[in-house]
This record gives structure tokens, sequence and C-alpha cells, in this order.
């Protein structure tokens, strides 16, 4: 007798099946009188582990390599920040942003794409060999070994395109970027790898929120289907109130990170914030979370704050007024994976009352320089032969 089940069943089905089917009798023999079964609850977290503990005695986990850490007393005047970098893609950039001369540089998502030829191994051996690959360029080696970096994740090296919360392998995920980017024992001690960290005198002091938007995120809400693909995504925004993108934990972790002393925050997500203009992922996709976002915003410790996204395969500046306060974004995408080079063109396609200038198609990493005795702030995005492309300044 064999137990058969669809391929797409969902692991915590699959073991709910097993406890249900009674302990097998020989065909000759009367199977034997059996309580009726009970049923077992597991997560997809619960029942991979098994899995995983084997899997870490037979394989090597890639590391990024060495890298400096930032000083506690560092008095940071610029760093530098980009997402999606494909790890099969030329490594161009990385002398580029190293002769701007950042005191610290940010990854901000899809820092490798590991998604790309995965064949549904709980094992995620695509996203491992990504790993491996960036591991071996010498030009970011190089770079990295010079200077001090801090990492979140977006989907492409969370595991899967758009995945989120419901993701199976998620905790496998975490793992390959724990160890690879060398993570805290905070980040590596909990579910997620969200991180913050406090830099510079008081007075001077900066305090760098990188959130994760993928690990506790709910599912995003699909348009019906059409024949006709939409031209900017095709997600609806969802205001279901039991649907989260932080998860509960993070959220508190976060309102207690707003509430320490700082006098300039630079809030990280992977996915854009204020836009409104696509339907592609984002924080529009879940507008009661964006305004939850926006409250916590609101209540912090007297401080300035910042904005920074990527995910877009294109880059841009945007601001939005909440309670009185111009809220600041920029979106730096991407570092070597454009999707076009036409400027002009990407501006038409997604017109945006929030976003100021144009939205550039082209490779690209961003700059935040500031200037403390101005109080000033300075955002700036840099094309890949760092040729400017858009500056905003602004003061506090």
């Amino acid at each position: 007798m064999r137990l058969l089940l669809p391929a797409a069943t969902p692991l915590a089905a699959i073991a709910l099946a097993f406890a249900a089917v009674p302990a097998l009798a020989h065909d000759d023999e009367p199977a034997p009188t059996r309580a009726a079964p009970v049923a077992v609850s597991l997560t997809p977290d619960q029942l991979l582990a098994p899995y995983y503990a084997e899997l870490r005695k037979s394989v090597t986990m890639p590391e990024a390599g060495p890298n400096p850490a930032l000083a506690a007393a560092t008095t940071l005047t610029r760093i530098a920040f980009g997402s999606c970098n494909h790890q099969s893609a030329p490594q161009h950039m990385w002398a580029q942003i190293a002769a701007q001369n950042p005191q610290l540089f940010l990854m901000i998502g899809d820092n490798v794409y590991g998604d790309n030829g995965w064949d549904a191994d709980a094992g995620l051996e695509s996203l491992r060999a990504s790993y491996a690959l960036q591991a071996s360029h010498a030009e970011f080696t190089g770079f990295r070994a010079k200077h001090p970096m801090m990492a979140t994740w977006d989907d492409h090296d969370f595991g899967l395109n758009d995945a989120g919360g419901s993701f199976p392998m998620r905790r496998w995920g975490e793992e390959l970027f724990e160890t690879f980017w060398g993570s805290s024992d905070a980040v590596r001690a909990r579910p997620g790898i969200y991180e913050s960290t406090i830099t510079g005198p008081e007075g001077k002091r900066v305090q760098v929120i990188l959130l994760d938007t993928r690990y506790f995120r709910s599912d995003l809400k699909r348009m019906a289907w059409s024949k006709d693909r939409p031209p900017l995504g095709g997600y609806l925004p969802d205001s279901d109130p039991a649907k989260t993108v932080l998860g509960a934990d993070q959220w508190a972790w976060l309102q207690q990170e707003l509430a320490k002393p700082a006098d300039l925050r630079i809030l990280v997500s992977s996915t854009q914030v204020i836009t409104d203009a696509h339907q592609f992922e984002g924080w529009t996709n879940f507008p009661a979370e964006r305004e939850k976002l926006y409250d916590m915003i609101a209540q912090r410790e007297d401080s300035w704050l910042v904005m920074l996204s990527g995910d877009r395969h294109a880059a841009g500046i945007y601001k939005t007024e909440y309670q009185g306060e111009t809220l600041w974004e920029l979106t730096s995408s991407s570092l070597n994976l454009a999707f076009g080079n036409d400027n002009d063109k990407s501006t038409a396609r997604e017109p945006d009352d929030r976003r100021v200038g144009k939205f550039f198609s082209v490779e690209n990493y961003g700059l935040i320089d500031i200037d403390w005795k101005a109080k000033a702030l300075t955002m700036t995005l840099k094309a890949n032969d760092s040729g400017m492309l858009a500056q905003q300044r602004f003061g506090w």
C-alpha cells in the first residue's frame, strides 16, 4: 500500500495525512483495531528542521569574506547603498562605489538572484550556489574587505520571486543569508533578519534600521486573471487588518528602536514605501500597514529621518507629507541588472506625483551625504560611470 499525494500538497497537509494513516498489517493479516487518529499540526519550519539538520553536515555554507567593523564612535558623513546585484553579471560597480569613499555600504535586497534556476528543492541549492559565485568575484570581496557593510534581503535572495511569510523554505534561506553576510548574534537569535545600529557621538548619532519585509509578510492580493497582462503589476491594495508586512514581533522591535536617542535615522525597506504609482510589490499592497509605519515614524524620538528602498530595477526620489512632516525616500536599483537604458521612456511609463523628477532605468547606486555643521542631508543617485542622475538636499 502506498499513500499518494498531489505534488502541490502543502507540507502541513502532508504531515496531517501521514498522522491519519494507521499502522499497516501484512496483506494476509487483518489490520489491528486502532483508536481514532489524532491530528498533528506542524509548520513547514518544524517539518523541515530534521532535513536541514542533516543538510548542515554535508554542505558548505558560502561566506562573503572578511569585512571591517564600523567603529561605534565613527561620525558618519557618507553612506552608499544599492540593490539588485546579479551574481552572474559584471561586478563593475564596486570600483565606482569605492571611488566615492563611503564609510558604510548598505546592501538592501536582491543582493544575489538565488531563485534563478531553482527547481523547488528544499535545500535551495540555486541560492547557495549564487552566494558561492558572488563570493568568488574579486571586485566584490576586495570592496568588502575595505568598506563596512550591512545587509537586508528582498525576494530573490529570500528564496522565491515575490515570496513572503508563507514560503516553506524561509528558515533555510535565512540561515544561508546570515552565514554569508556574517550576521550579528542578535539577528541570528531571532526569526527574520531585521537589524539596527547607532553610530557616532551625541549630536551626530546615525541610526541605521534595516527592515525585513519578507520573512513575516502576508500573502499578496492578486488581480483577477486577464488575458492582457497589467503593464505595471498585478497586485491589489489589501486593507485586511489581519495582513502584515513586518509581523508583530518586528513591529514591536521597530517601535522600541524609534524611541532610542538618535539625530538622524536611515530606515531601509527593500521594497518601495511612498509610491502608489504601480501594482508591483511595495507598501502600496498593504495601505493599513503603511499608515501604521507612518504613525510610528511620526511618534519617534526627536530626530531627522530618511527612507531608502530598492527592488524596482529603476531609481528615483520620492516625497510625501504626513502629519505636517515631509517624508523623503530614495530608491536605488539596480547595481548591475537594469531593465532599460531610456530614462525618459521609463519616466513616461510610470507617472507619479510623489516622485521628484525622473525615473532612472539605467544601472545606478545611491549616496547619502550628511553635513552636520549645516544640519543638512543630500541624497544622490549615480549612474554606473558615477555620473550624476539626480540629487536632493534638505535640512532639519
